[in-house]
């Protein structure tokens, strides 16, 4: 059991000092799976110390703080996207040969054409069809700098 015990103290402390420089990013299921493990964990730290068991219950403790630890909410996250999808970076203006090339367009092209061309791309692109907010936003804007609006 001390072996169990001491196994678990070193694997906290080198997770702990793996994460000092750099913020947790956890999917939501993990963050499930996490938050369950730390109410395990202090669920039999309390027991445990019911029962006078010190040690391990004070071992189970630190591993259930830790993982209670990782659950937390990443202020990053856009929460507006819904799938704990990033918000897109911020980018400088788009060239006009970028928003050509995202539109597959000729530099000759019309304004019905470059319509024609974002609402193919759109229909597939769109998140609610499966695509993602980043390519839309893309379209958006490669549409946009074509268009003048």
């Amino acid at each position: 059991m001390i072996y169990l015990i001491l196994g678990g103290l070193i694997l906290l402390v080198l997770v702990t000092a793996g994460r000092a420089g750099r913020p947790v990013r956890i999917r939501r299921e993990w963050r499930f799976a996490s938050g369950t493990g730390a109410l395990a964990c202090l669920v039999a730290a309390a027991y445990l110390g019911v029962r006078e068991a010190w040690l391990p219950a004070l071992a189970l403790v630190a591993i259930g703080l830790s993982l209670a630890g990782t659950t937390r909410f990443n202020p990053r996250v856009n929460p507006r996207a819904g799938r704990g999808e990033a918000p897109p970076p911020r980018r400088e203006a788009m060239s006009l040969a970028e928003a050509r090339s995202i539109l597959g367009v000729s530099p000759q092209a019309g304004r019905e054409e470059i319509q024609a061309a974002y609402s193919r791309l759109m229909r597939m692109a769109h998140p609610d069809k499966g695509g993602t907010s980043g390519l839309a936003a893309q379209l958006n804007a490669a549409r946009d700098r074509l268009l003048g609006g």
